[in-house]
């Protein structure tokens, strides 16, 4: 469905992806791991084309997604939720959901928002609430349920348990699991790699812009290094 084949990234001088290779399969939840740094965001920002590769290629479907515009990725159901949640604070959770749908056209986004509330039933409370006065985790869900009303094919989530307490991560990824098992294909991006390896199909481990590991999340859960490095065992 998404594949990535030898990517080079820079920031002027710095080298921050250095030939990477990641494939995520229609339907599967694909995790990407790896220490502050890493290249992890700067993959997910070159997929959503914020920034430009030196060399390599980027395909959907088998066709290259080399020459789409940040507009056009979106239209082909590539769903970029950022880290640091990034609501508009100002707007009602109601109008920030919308906002989500800007780009459709088609008469099925009211079906949409119930659909996101469903996923969310705190949001649904707090329906007509600024955004900017909810709680750090419900700021989490606004923004995963903003990327949803895109109608994602490929969701690209970036660090969703940054910053929550146990309880809610535990809640976000029960929610991420059931969006996934919903017919969303999702690319994770996440240092909490225990609970992203225990809701994914297959994992990546980036250190220093390179793939130092990849494999089944199931047995990468079970490796001694990246259980020494990132499991704290």
């Amino acid at each position: 469905m998404l594949k990535l084949s030898n990517v080079h990234v820079y920031y002027g001088h710095v080298h921050a992806l250095r030939g990477i290779s990641i494939t995520v399969e229609d339907g599967k939840i694909v995790s990407l791991l790896g220490s502050n740094g890493a290249g992890k965001s700067t993959t997910l920002k070159f997929i959503s084309r914020l920034i430009h590769p030196k060399n390599g290629s980027y395909e959907m479907d088998g066709k290259s997604m080399l020459k789409k515009s940040p507009g056009n990725v979106v239209k082909s159901g590539i769903i970029h939720c950022p880290e640091n949640r990034r609501v508009f604070p100002l707007f009602t959770v109601e109008e920030n959901l919308r906002m989500g749908a800007y780009s459709r056209k088609d008469k099925n986004i009211m079906e949409d928002l119930e659909k996101v509330l469903s996923y969310f039933p705190r949001l649904k409370e707090r329906i007509k609430q600024k955004a900017g006065t909810l709680s750090g985790g419900e700021q989490q869900m606004l923004a995963i349920g903003r990327s949803l009303m895109g109608k994602p094919r490929i969701l690209l989530l970036d660090e969703p348990s940054l910053g929550l307490a146990p309880i809610l991560v535990k809640e976000i990824f029960a929610i991420i699991k059931r969006i996934n098992q919903d017919g969303t294909s999702i690319l994770l991006v996440e240092q909490n790699a225990n609970m992203a390896l225990s809701i994914s199909d297959y994992a990546y481990v980036l250190e220093n812009g390179n793939i130092a590991l990849e494999g089944n999340s199931k047995d990468l859960r079970n490796n001694d290094e990246v259980r020494r490095l990132y499991l704290g065992g």
